[in-house]
């Protein structure tokens, strides 16, 4: 039996994300034990270290199926059509992969072009019995090309005859028309969706006509990997991220009024700041706003560079009373170790995931919106509160996260006879 993941982060320099396949990878090798687990990813010696017994599979075949059709056979596409042309091509791949693979290899020839990536990315779909979406929230406006890549390939492998499952999503916000064509084309055809969150991703679904007995509320996958490295005792310190990036709509002037409130409270509380980084990459790592946000009180730290896996990045959590995060896995790591956390949040996407988090976990994952304009006085209350409620509320979040691991457990059940009975 051959099980292909399609999954979030490729370079695996996110560790929410990475926890997530981690735990995906190791559910499914406990259903199947003899499968070939194959994971398309573009960091293949790294990947060995985290998930042994899968095997990496190279994504590179993926630019040329789903790069524009009309430029690679040499056309122009003028601007005011580009985007109804591309969302036609997106169709006619999933409707007619075999004519875009001819017309696809009959120009490279042409141009003495290698299409031996192609190839191995269109059998890799054709040839499994089954392809699986690992968690993360990337079906959603903010990842607009990951998701579009996401859907076709789903949609590929569901004209292939291949049974799709989707597994410990967070989906939407979703508002372009034109993912929302594609989702809507796919995702009903999808034989299982497990949800991190009700609160938005469920009405999504079912607005996009996916049945809700395809739909399962679990949680999301990475709470079983910080549960396990939960500390007997509690922490002292104050875990600090802030994701500093466009979709989270947070730029430099934030990290200041954060910066303030954060050393004051841990001043008062003599607390050390814990750095909780989720994104390493170069792009928008949270290293560097840590750095920011720690400077002036705790100048010799590294931001969290020195953590390497999602493991090391729970522990470090696991260190905290209380955890402020602009980062949804570190609200994730913490919570599911009985730690209560502040989420910092501006964007739609952040806003959407947080109160999703919240619904799951209960009041002790408290929102701090950072365009509110009373923003320099609720944040350290906000803080304060979360301190002094930590050892009252810590059995209530274990219960949650426990409760969370089992839904996801029971879910994961469900694959075998899903494949077995297409």
């Amino acid at each position: 039996m051959r099980i292909l993941v399609e999954q979030s982060a490729y370079s695996l320099t996110n560790m929410g994300d990475l926890a997530m396949l981690q735990m995906g990878v190791s559910r499914l090798r406990k259903l199947f034990p003899n499968a070939s687990i194959e994971v398309f990813t573009g960091a293949p010696h790294r990947f060995v270290s985290f998930c042994p017994g899968a095997s990496p599979i190279d994504f590179t075949g993926q630019h040329i199926w789903f790069s524009p059709l009309v430029k690679q056979l040499g056309q122009e596409i003028p601007g005011s059509y580009g985007k109804h042309v591309s969302e036609f091509e997106w169709n006619l791949r999933c409707s007619f992969p075999k004519l875009i693979k001819f017309l696809i290899d009959s120009k490279s020839k042409l141009l003495q072009k290698d299409t031996q990536s192609l190839s191995l990315f269109l059998e890799s779909i054709q040839s499994a019995d089954l392809v699986v979406s690992s968690g993360g929230g990337y079906i959603t406006d903010a990842f607009k090309a990951k998701a579009s890549a996401t859907l076709g390939i789903l949609g590929l492998a569901n004209k292939f005859g291949v049974p799709t499952v989707m597994l410990g999503h967070g989906i939407g916000p979703l508002k372009d028309p034109g993912l929302r064509v594609k989702a809507k084309r796919v995702l009903p055809s999808t034989r299982l969706i497990t949800l991190r969150e009700s609160r938005a991703g469920l009405p999504l679904l079912t607005s996009l006509g996916v049945s809700r007995e395809q739909i399962t509320l679990t949680g999301d996958d990475a709470i079983e990997l910080a549960y396990q490295a939960r500390r007997s005792e509690m922490g002292h310190g104050i875990g600090v991220n802030l994701r500093v990036t466009n979709y989270a709509n947070i730029g430099t002037e934030s990290i200041e009024n954060v910066r303030v409130a954060l050393q004051n409270v841990a001043r008062a509380k003599n607390a050390p700041l814990i750095p909780v980084p989720i994104e390493f990459s170069d792009s928008g790592s949270d290293v560097k706003s840590i750095k920011q946000l720690l400077a002036g009180y705790d100048n010799e730290s590294d931001g969290g560079q020195s953590l390497s896996s999602p493991l090391e990045v729970a522990k470090q959590a696991g260190q905290c009373r209380v955890v402020v995060t602009g980062s949804y896995h570190a609200g994730v790591f913490s919570l599911s170790q009985g730690i209560p956390i502040v989420a910092l949040a501006k964007s739609e996407y952040y806003k959407d995931k947080f109160l999703g988090l919240a619904d799951q976990f209960g009041i002790t994952c408290e929102l701090v919106f950072l365009d509110d304009p009373q923003l320099k006085e609720k944040l350290p209350v906000a803080i304060d509160r979360a301190w002094k409620s930590a050892e009252k509320v810590r059995h209530q979040l274990l219960e949650a996260a426990q409760k969370q691991i089992t839904l996801g457990q029971i879910a994961y059940q469900k694959i075998p006879e899903l494949v077995s009975n297409p």
